[in-house]
């Protein structure tokens, strides 16, 4: 899922590609009890200009931890670094070879 960071948060795009959880933590308009209690794992894939808050998530994104409904709501944050790790085998000249990349 992804979601657009505000000018504070964008940092120059130093955050874009990067991962982050985000819960929900409150109302923010006057829904009641907005959180459905789920986090959710956004990349950062754009820049949100003249956005007031930290992040603008998808709608899916936002649908899993908050009553679309509510629009706006009190969340927090932690950035995730994600280890990529993939295994594979190749054939040089009759030689069989695997390799990890990390």
């Amino acid at each position: 899922m992804i979601a657009a960071a505000s000018d504070a948060f964008w940092n120059g795009g130093a955050t874009c590609g990067k991962y982050y959880t985000v819960r929900c933590t409150g109302d923010h308009t006057g829904v009641p009890h907005p959180c459905t209690g789920a986090s959710v794992t956004v990349k950062i894939v754009d820049h949100c200009p003249g956005c007031s808050s930290q992040l603008d998530l998808s709608r899916e994104a936002f649908a899993k931890i908050a009553n679309p409904v509510a629009g706006i709501i009190d969340i927090e944050y932690n950035h995730v670094k994600l280890l990529i790790s993939s295994l594979f085998a190749f054939l040089v000249a009759g030689f069989e070879f695997l390799q990890r990349l990390e």
